[in-house]
């Protein structure tokens, strides 16, 4: 559980729901520390500590770095950020004198730093000057803070590294390796992401696998360049610098897939002094893994517990409410294919939150192949999303609204369009939501939601105009009622049949309004007629352009 979370996880019953947090990852690096060791140098770590109820608690700790006034540690601290909260961090470095692991009263204090955690993500970049106690300067030794937010992605991967005929770099005893992997950032600097233990008396060494999330990696570009650095471990700060490569994570992908994942450690002085010089060695990459992490209420759909879980046996809600209407309106779509919209994800590439997106990921043309093809779009899309949030349903309604109108604008609104809304949260936008209705009632469309989950959805009833007319923030009033709001728990038990004559009732009388206010005679009546119409004669043609699914709320 991250900093932050744990305070919140007892909750009262009924409590206002906490506000939705970033993630954060902090670096930590230092400058000129004091040498508390007579015959080494200092043997740094960090301790973090977050105030809560009046007191530090200890959150988490950096490793050990052997022998160095200048540590730059590898070990990242990841915190949830919450914009309206005030959340103190305590950094304090020690010169560990046992174990890591071990508790920190008996190692020597270097000095320490207090800041908020917003000062840090404000900043991105904090150093400052480390104290002693009651406020004394540690001489001039700084710790630097670096921060960087994985909210638009939280993608992690496993990476295992093994070598192979390394150069022994002693005398007496073979070389004691370890492995840096660093990524270059666009300013050409360097950013550690990780270094692996050290590995005694071995030139073929295999180092344990290590997890880090995409961001930290490659800043989620795949093709960022990567450096990986081989060092032979000395106890005195000092490493013997053994070779080098580069490469990037879709290189380490594509080389791993095709069983050739390994790389000469190269140094460039051999290189240069070396005529027949080949490498220092070869470093291979043992294992690569890829998981994404779904956090949001939906839950992480390999997860029996989530509305979005993909069971082989029973379709889950989603899929049997989409089904359920899809089946009945597809009757009256002469070309059999529907635009599937998704809302309140983050998608690939960037991971920005989108309420509007395509599912197939093609923005040029969001339709599927029958409802089928939208099942299988909605298969596609959940592993490759971060499920995420708020429920804003405005945006959707827009961009129907807006094919509506441009149909309307022809002057013979030939097609009928019903926009589809699965959702399992109350809309977060009602104001907005209330105001795209009010306009959409104008236009030849009718909107279905259907409540997916347990949910309190009180709120939702009032989108729906049976108890009254819909008016706009500003008090316009909805020209018709064309809204039908369903939760699925009260239909879950019956027939496919009795849910979507449940959800689809009210739309042959909305449209036959919409066609009564436009003054517009029901096709094959009047003098026109078009080929892209439905089967059945004497009705406009019935077009379910939007299935969309809520692919992550809060």
């Amino acid at each position: 559980m991250s900093a932050g979370s744990e305070r919140r996880a007892a909750a009262a019953p009924g409590a206002v729901p906490a506000p939705r947090a970033s993630r954060v990852e902090l670096r930590l690096s230092c400058r000129h520390l004091l040498d508390r060791d007579p015959l080494t140098k200092s043997d740094p770590s960090v301790l973090l500590l977050l105030r809560s109820q009046n007191q530090w608690v200890q959150v988490d700790r950096t490793e050990v770095v052997r022998s160095s006034l200048h540590p730059v540690f590898s070990k990242v601290f990841t915190l949830d950020y919450y914009f309206e909260e005030v959340q103190k961090l305590r950094f304090e470095v020690y010169d560990t004198r046992g174990p890591s692991d071990l508790g920190y009263q008996e190692d020597d204090f270097l000095g320490g730093m207090e800041c908020t955690l917003g000062q840090i993500v404000a900043q991105k970049k904090v150093t400052r000057a480390l104290l002693l106690r009651f406020g004394r300067n540690a001489g001039k030794s700084t710790i630097t803070v670096t921060a960087e937010d994985i909210s638009g992605n939280n993608g992690y991967v496993e990476l295992s590294f093994r070598a192979r005929k390394l150069d022994d770099k002693d005398l007496f005893s073979k070389s004691d390796p370890f492995l840096e992997l660093y990524r270059v950032n666009d300013d050409g600097s360097e950013q550690l992401v990780y270094r692996t233990e050290v590995v005694k008396d071995n030139l073929s060494p295999v180092w344990e696998p290590f997890k880090v999330s995409l961001s930290n990696l490659c800043s989620c570009e795949e093709t960022r360049p990567l450096k990986c650095l081989v060092w032979d471990h000395d106890s005195r700060g000092k490493h013997d610098f053994i070779g080098e490569f580069s490469t990037t994570f879709a290189e380490m992908q594509k080389a791993f897939g095709e069983d050739q994942a390994q790389w000469d450690c190269v140094n460039a002085k051999y290189r240069q002094k070396k005529h027949n010089y080949k490498n220092s060695g070869v470093v291979i990459l043992a294992d690569l893994k890829v998981a994404i992490d779904f956090t949001a209420s939906n839950g992480d759909p390999r997860n029996s517990c989530s509305l979005h879980y993909i069971n082989p046996f029973q379709p889950n809600e989603y899929l049997q409410a989409l089904v359920a209407v899809g089946e009945i309106c597809q009757d009256y779509d002469s070309d059999k294919r529907f635009s599937a919209l998704g809302f309140g994800a983050r998608i690939p590439p960037k991971y920005e939150v989108s309420h509007d997106f395509a599912i197939n990921f093609n923005p040029e043309d969001d339709e599927c192949e029958g409802i089928q093809g939208v099942v299988e779009a909605y298969r596609n899309c959940l592993p490759r999303v971060q499920l995420y949030g708020p429920t804003n349903v405005a945006p959707v309604i827009s961009k129907v609204a807006r094919m509506a109108a441009a149909e309307e604008s022809t002057g013979e609104a030939s097609q009928y369009y019903i926009l589809l809304v699965l959702t399992d949260g109350v809309v977060t936008d009602m104001s907005d939501t209330r105001e795209a209705i009010v306009r959409a009632s104008h236009l030849p469309m009718s909107i279905i939601i259907v409540g997916v989950g347990n949910a309190d959805f009180t709120d939702m009833q009032t989108l729906d105009g049976d108890e009254g007319i819909l008016r706009s923030p500003r008090g316009e009033p909805a020209l018709r009622d064309i809204v039908q709001f369903v939760p699925f728990r009260e239909l879950k038990s019956a027939s496919p049949a009795a849910l979507a004559k449940c959800v689809l009732a009210e739309v042959p009388r909305q449209v036959v309004e919409y066609f009564s206010y436009r003054e517009l005679p029901p096709r094959g009546l009047g003098t026109h007629t078009h080929d892209a119409g439905p089967e059945r004669a004497g009705q406009p043609g019935v077009r379910p352009v939007s299935v969309s699914s809520t692919l992550g709320v809060p």
